[in-house]
Parts: structure tokens; C-alpha cells; sequence
């Protein structure tokens, strides 16, 4: 009876626990609009450190654009602070293309609606947290 018991006992756990862990991630959408045309595709990227801001993505995914918009919805990603950029890679080349002097020539945007001045777009100006389900748009 004491096996029937601890194994009752450890399936309780196992289910409170994974409710528990669902409930510490969110999924969070990002709405893009305003593309000035359905050519190429958009790059979306999640960062979740202010050192890899703009370098190296946490998550990161593609999406075709139709009617110059698009919806990306990334899912369980732990309940903290992020950022989002966004490109639109209308030439389908796989980069962010640029002139001479590094200024991009394809359009971009950033979470918070952040603007780089003199360079790119700033960690603080661009960083949200994420508590619960969340939607952001960001307009191209």
C-alpha cells in the first residue's frame, strides 16, 4: 500500500510541477506592418541579453509577407526581459544589406519603436518584459 501511495504521490508532483513550469513561460506575437511590398521576407529576432542586442539572437525565425504584413508568434520563452528587431529582406539575399558607411538599405525596425541616432537602435530603448502572453507591433 506504501508503493501505491508514494507512486500517487509522485504523479501529483509531476503534474503540479509542469503545470507550475507552463505557467512561467509566455508566448509573445509580433505583429509587422506596413511593408512597403511582399517581395523577400522578414527576419524577426528575440534577444533576451543586452550584450547579444543586434548580434546574436535567442530565437529568431523568417516569415513570408502578404499584404505588406506578417505575424510571428514565438512560444514558450521564459517569463523576463527581451527585445525584438526586425528586418525585411526584400532582395531574399539572407542579410540586412547596407551602404558604404554601414547605414542599411532595406527597411528595419525595432521593439518600443527604438531609433539608433548616430548608430543602431539602443538595448534600453528596445527592451520590454515579458510577464504573460503579449503582442507587439511594430510598423515598417
Amino acid at each position: 500500500m506504501s508503493t501505491l501511495v508514494k507512486i500517487a504521490v509522485a504523479i501529483i508532483i509531476s503534474i503540479l510541477s509542469a503545470n507550475l513550469y507552463a505557467q512561467e513561460t509566455c508566448k509573445l506575437t509580433i505583429q509587422v506592418a506596413d511593408v512597403d511590398s511582399d517581395d523577400g521576407q522578414i527576419f524577426v529576432s528575440v534577444y533576451n541579453k543586452e550584450a547579444n542586442f543586434l548580434n546574436k539572437s535567442y530565437k529568431g525565425i523568417t516569415s513570408k509577407i502578404v499584404n505588406n504584413s506578417c505575424v510571428v508568434t514565438f512560444k514558450n520563452l521564459p517569463k523576463g526581459t527581451y527585445a525584438v528587431s526586425i528586418f525585411h529582406d526584400e532582395n531574399d539575399n539572407g542579410q540586412l544589406d547596407c551602404n558604404f558607411l554601414g547605414i542599411p538599405k532595406e527597411d528595419y525596425g525595432c521593439s518600443n519603436d527604438a531609433k539608433g541616432i548616430m548608430g543602431p537602435p539602443k538595448w534600453d530603448d528596445a527592451k520590454f518584459t515579458l510577464q504573460r502572453d503579449k503582442t507587439i507591433t511594430i510598423i515598417l
